[in-house]
């Protein structure tokens, strides 16, 4: 059995999804959190469950709601499972409506209904059921109500194919007296449905009419709330106050309390295992690997795990509230003035977790050119893997002004995407539409249970790749800096492959950092393989000289400018090579992608050697 979850965006589907199948898909209070269709076994059976991408019409506009209609009309599954907002049931039927005559058997789950008394509406399930003739299942997938019985409705379903609906083609308007919908298709593979849209809403409104009573005047909390976030004159304050809070919370705040622990921890870890290797007596080759290859990197990386639970868990809240769906509709004058619309916020804001699900949510915008735009801009906002680098460098160099410097990184992204659109903008003449339509979600508290969830998920990641990734591409460091070209062990750094192939190297950042520094050049040419690697690259190299990184010889020289100026060069190059794949994906293709990459990598080599110059020019004669 092949059973798909179709609904509006943001009308809580990936929720009732999890719910239904015990999964952990990514959940946001925005539209477009699925951006390509996930499958899942629905509990207790083996029926094929699959959640597709938010839609609101079969006319679909967009690639992801096209991933819908497709489905949709050319797989025919066996059962739709139509998931609409109770609080908004007019606006909701009417993709109801269009599913019922593909002549697919549908179950309709009514969400949301524990909203439905606090906003004093009344819906009467028994007159809406037949008046659809469908099934009609109350849930609230958030609180998990009604979650059994609408499985119960499915296997009921299923076994006795016993799901009837009426052939919405025979149904006659009252004005026109022909057929209210009529279904054509052009061609083998697309199809469009041609109807009287009017007709159909007043269809649907008489249907409404029958089923839906509001008994009391409520207080929009919405409207409340948007009065003060969407002001004119306070909205860009706010938004400005809050991210910052955020970087200064996590690299700032968490970041001072927790790093000596963290590294504290991390030391006591590697010191037992050496312990036991030296008791094992293993040979001092294998001891140097586990200890200065292996596990330098790894603990190195793992110390900022506090510092990375902080952020998830502000992004994380900042999105269930429905907070972040307003800074979209907030900046979309200030993006069409760029060439972007305001919708273009969101793949930089799941950006910021992580680059990969930023540039494959970019599939959410219409404009195709700005959809390949947006790819090659959202790796310039500070990810998870980022975040090392930062609170490395800022906690270091700049102390009590860490979080500070965090919130600077942040908004100098915003900066250079502004910078970068209005350079891409003059290479091409396609204009962005002037229309944005963006529903705006009720603002929500945000749910404990799958904000812990998210953040673990998204910190088990970052785990996964330092005990994968960055544990491989440690021990090859590892393996470069201990032996010679003719494969001697036991060389000295600056003789090893390693430091032979730096040295060839160390001209690319020397106008970044002032001085000659393979170590540092290579550890960030490691960012390719994963910009965690950086931090992991340059404690392997450091541990060389059993010292910590800005103590060791080979980065004793970084100061503040340059230091500053490595960051910039690491915040705004290529991203890591599974972001580059992304890319290429969804540029349509290699040329496009080694375009966006030499961009990248250019535009952050020359904002890292102004910002060097610029800060020396400025620290000189302010002294």
């Amino acid at each position: 059995m092949k059973i798909c979850l179709v609904g509006n965006q943001n009308c809580g589907k990936t929720t009732l999804f999890n719910a239904l199948t015990g999964m952990n898909q990514k959940i946001g209070n925005w539209p477009g959190v699925t951006i390509q269709k996930k499958t899942g076994a629905i509990r207790g059976t083996d029926y094929e469950l699959v959640d597709l991408p938010g839609i609101y019409s079969l006319n679909s506009y967009t690639k992801e709601e096209k991933v819908s209609r497709d489905f949709i009309l050319q797989q025919k599954p066996d059962l739709i499972i139509n998931i609409i907002d109770a609080t908004c049931l007019e606006r909701s039927l009417y993709l109801t409506t269009q599913l019922l005559e593909t002549k697919i058997k549908i179950i309709l789950a009514l969400n949301m209904v524990d909203v439905l008394e606090k906003k004093g509406i009344i819906i009467d399930i028994n007159q809406l059921k037949s008046e659809l003739d469908v099934d009609i299942c109350e849930i609230s997938a958030l609180k998990q109500i009604g979650i059994d019985e609408l499985i119960n409705c499915i296997k009921r379903n299923v076994i006795n194919n016993a799901i009837q609906k009426k052939n919405y083609h025979n149904l006659k308007c009252d004005n026109c007296g022909t057929c209210i919908f009529k279904k054509e298709s052009n061609t083998k593979n697309n199809y469009y449905y041609e109807h009287n849209i009017t007709q159909r809403y007043k269809f649907i409104e008489k249907i409404t009419q029958k089923c839906l009573y509001k008994k009391k005047k409520w207080i929009n909390t919405n409207e409340i709330l948007d009065k003060i976030f969407l002001n004119k004159i306070l909205s860009i304050p706010i938004f400005v106050v809050i991210m910052f809070l955020v970087y200064f919370l996590s690299v700032g705040v968490v970041g001072k309390y927790t790093s000596n622990l963290s590294n504290n921890i991390m030391y006591v870890f590697s010191n037992k295992v050496e312990q036991i290797l030296i008791i094992l007596n293993v040979n001092e080759m294998l001891k140097s690997l586990v200890t200065n290859g292996a596990l330098k990197g790894i603990t190195t990386v793992l110390s900022f795990i506090p510092q990375l639970i902080t952020l998830f868990t502000c992004i994380v809240i900042l999105e269930t509230t429905g907070y972040m769906a307003r800074v979209a509709f907030l900046l979309d004058s200030i993006f069409k003035k760029i060439g972007l619309s305001g919708k273009a916020l969101i793949p930089f804001i799941i950006g910021s977790g992580c680059s990969i699900p930023g540039i494959l949510s970019t599939r959410i915008l219409e404009n195709d050119e700005e959809r390949k735009k947006v790819s090659i801009l959202v790796p310039f906002i500070p990810c998870s893997a980022k975040l090392p680098i930062i609170a490395l460098f800022s906690s270091y160099f700049f102390e009590d002004k860490a979080g500070i410097m965090g919130t600077l990184m942040y908004f100098l992204a915003i900066i250079i995407i502004i910078f970068s659109c209005l350079v891409l903008k003059k290479y091409n003449s396609q204009n962005i539409s002037d229309g944005f339509i963006l529903e705006l979600p009720d603002y929500k508290l945000p749910s404990i249970k799958y904000v812990i969830r998210d953040v673990f998920e998204k910190t088990r990641d970052f785990i996964k790749r330092a005990g994968t990734t960055i544990c491989i591409s440690s021990i090859i460091i590892w393996f470069l800096l201990s032996f010679s070209t003719k494969l001697d062990y036991g060389v000295s750094i600056e003789k090893s492959i390693l430091g032979s192939i730096g040295k060839m190297i160390s001209w690319i950042l020397y106008p970044v950092l002032g001085v000659k520094s393979w170590q540092a050049t290579v550890s960030a040419m490691q960012g390719i393989i994963a910009k965690e690697q950086v931090i992991s690259s340059m404690a392997v190299i450091a541990g060389f000289e059993d010292k910590a990184i800005f103590e060791s010889n080979a980065f004793g020289f970084f100061d503040k400018f340059s230091a500053f100026s490595f960051v910039i060069f690491n915040l705004f190059s290529a991203p890591c090579f599974s972001a580059i794949m992304a890319m290429k994906k969804e540029l349509g293709g290699y040329k496009k992608m080694v375009y966006a990459i030499v961009f990248q990598t250019v535009l952050a080599w020359g904002l890292a050697i102004i910002s060097n110059v610029l800060f020396r020019f400025i620290s000189y004669f302010v002294r």
